[in-house]
């Protein structure tokens, strides 16, 4: 599927949008430090009709709250299966697994980044991950991985169309 654009796109939090790191607040909240350019990804995507699902086997209001703010219809908190959530969600919107580009860093992303048309890991994966993606990418964790990840598979037309859209939505003329 590699030449095709995929009909949707999931990404794994912790080692990708974040460093993998867990901050605690004094009174045990969990806190998690975002990379803003990873907006920019979603944001092409949504532009070209792709959806976006996140799965992360972190069960965190944040990312949450993330993807809330993102508009980011599909969250998918606490999973342990990524493989059975995605292959779930691809039977609801209708698609094949290898229709699907997922970016991930860990071993229990192995199963789903196997499986997927377009697969991608930051360049901090683990040396497992890193034998069975498609592309290593050259961020590490929290750096931009996602965006990164989104423009790896998107031709220059595609990125140009998202680029036109996003000035005419935000009408930058005035």
């Amino acid at each position: 599927m590699n030449s095709l654009l995929p009909k949707l796109v999931i990404t794994d939090i912790d080692g990708v949008w974040t460093d993998g790191g867990m901050y605690y607040s004094t009174s045990g909240e969990e806190l998690k430090k975002f990379n803003t350019k990873d907006s920019v990804g979603v944001l092409f995507l949504q532009l070209l009709g792709i959806p976006v699902a996140i799965m992360t086997g972190e069960n965190v209001e944040v990312v949450k709250r993330r993807g809330s703010k993102l508009n980011i219809e599909h969250v998918f908190l606490g999973v342990k299966d990524k493989l059975k959530t995605a292959l779930n969600l691809c039977k609801e919107l209708n698609i094949s697994i290898d229709e699907v580009a997922f970016v991930g860093d860990e071993i229990n992303d192995l199963r789903l980044l196997e499986k997927v048309g377009i697969s991608a890991c930051p360049s901090d994966a683990s040396v497992l991950v890193k034998r069975k993606v498609d592309t290593i990418l050259t961020e590490k964790g929290g750096e931009g991985v996602f965006r990164s990840f989104v423009m790896s598979f998107l031709p220059d037309d595609k990125q140009e169309e998202a680029l036109a859209l996003y000035h005419k939505r935000f009408d930058f003329s005035q």
